[in-house]
């Protein structure tokens, strides 16, 4: 009766503490999300995986950082808003199937898997997240010739996708064009920011290959 009655405490302090270590070990975003440098400094392995991205899809690293900016402000489980019915009163859903840091569509980030072999890939995983992003933007430079180093057009290919681009469906939507106009500016923020701060931050990556 004894042990019956320690096992399920055991289990009661299981349900209780698990779910609370797990929110606490979350990745927080971080502290300063206006300054590139700042971000790498906090997050040193999160300028690992840009780099990786860069060499790999030929991105430079402050068009995708600028879009995720934009996306999901650096927050691994960001989600859309949610969808109402009845007059708006009962929640119904989210808007889209977006998710995490790239706030990738589930259609898309399987297309990502299935063409890159990448199945272990997980949308609130930054690594994961950067490496979709680069082949996104890459594959907007293959279908659209838009540059790599565009951030104004590449945000618009990521919300309206690679035919909606083609189309010009942003024609329709002033509102959109503002956005991409606000990525297109922190863009070049980030660019001037990383210019001051990657020879340390390449230094940093060294040196931790070796610790």
């Amino acid at each position: 009766m004894l042990k019956k009655f320690k096992s399920i405490w055991q289990n009661l302090l299981m349900a209780v503490f698990c779910p609370l270590m797990l929110v606490g070990c979350a990745t927080a975003p971080p502290k300063d999300i206006s300054n590139i440098c700042k971000i790498f400094e906090e997050k040193n392995d999160w300028y690992d995986a840009a780099a990786d991205t860069r060499d790999k899809w030929g991105v430079p690293i402050h068009v995708p950082m600028a879009m995720m900016y934009q996306e999901s402000s650096f927050r691994h489980n960001a989600l859309p808003p949610r969808d109402y019915v009845f007059f708006g009163l009962i929640p119904w859903g989210r808007v889209s199937s977006a998710y995490g840091y790239s706030q990738a569509k589930t259609m898309t980030w399987s297309d990502y898997i299935r063409e890159t072999g990448n199945s272990w890939a997980d949308r609130d995983d930054f690594d994961d997240a950067m490496d979709f992003m680069g082949w996104f933007i890459y594959k907007a430079y293959a279908i659209n010739k838009t540059s790599k180093w565009d951030a104004y057009g590449q945000y618009l290919n990521y919300h309206e996708g690679w035919g909606g681009y083609k189309r010009r469906s942003y024609d329709r939507k002033p509102w959109l064009k503002k956005v991409a106009s606000k990525v297109k500016s922190r863009s070049l923020r980030y660019a001037t920011q990383l210019k001051t701060c990657e020879e340390d931050l390449q230094k940093n990556w060294f040196m931790r290959l070796f610790t």
